[in-house]
């Protein structure tokens, strides 16, 4: 369990959030917010979809990065940010479906460094399938 540097870590997220437009572009949306952990889900539409009709590995690196850099940013002071130092991605299945959701959460977390997880999967009917799983590390950073 983690505590955060920012009491108001929840709404500091929503506000920095304003800013994601490349998120909001692809219509990913955060669905929970707590210390250390951050999941989200986007409509699995055409428009991310490669030639096969899975989604695009792109798309999903952008995910695991998403949710692990929230994760990791849900624990600094205010007046920080983080950014990807390193991203690797393991894609397991093709995604299929019609939603899918991520979640990303620090493993281990220092004063500039943190450690994170992530993993993305691909909801149909009901069932869902482990598309991907990342590692990542964030590096915090003061303006």
């Amino acid at each position: 369990m983690f505590i955060s540097k920012n009491p108001d870590f929840v709404a500091t997220i929503y506000e920095k959030l304003k800013g994601q437009h490349f998120m909001h572009h692809i219509g990913f949306t955060l669905t929970r917010v707590n210390e250390g952990e951050v999941e989200g889900e986007i409509e699995l539409t055409d428009f991310l979809k490669q030639q096969n009709g899975f989604l695009h590995g792109g798309v999903t690196a952008t995910l695991c990065d998403l949710v692990a850099g929230f994760a990791a940013f849900t624990l600094i002071e205010k007046g920080s940010t983080v950014v990807t130092v390193e991203l690797k991605v393991s894609y397991l299945n093709p995604g299929i479906g019609s939603r899918v959701y991520a979640k990303g959460w620090v493993i281990k977390t220092g004063n500039t460094l943190s450690f994170c997880e992530a993993e993305v999967w691909a909801e149909e009917n009901g069932n869902s399938i482990k598309i991907a799983k990342a590692t990542t590390t964030m590096a915090k950073i003061i303006f």
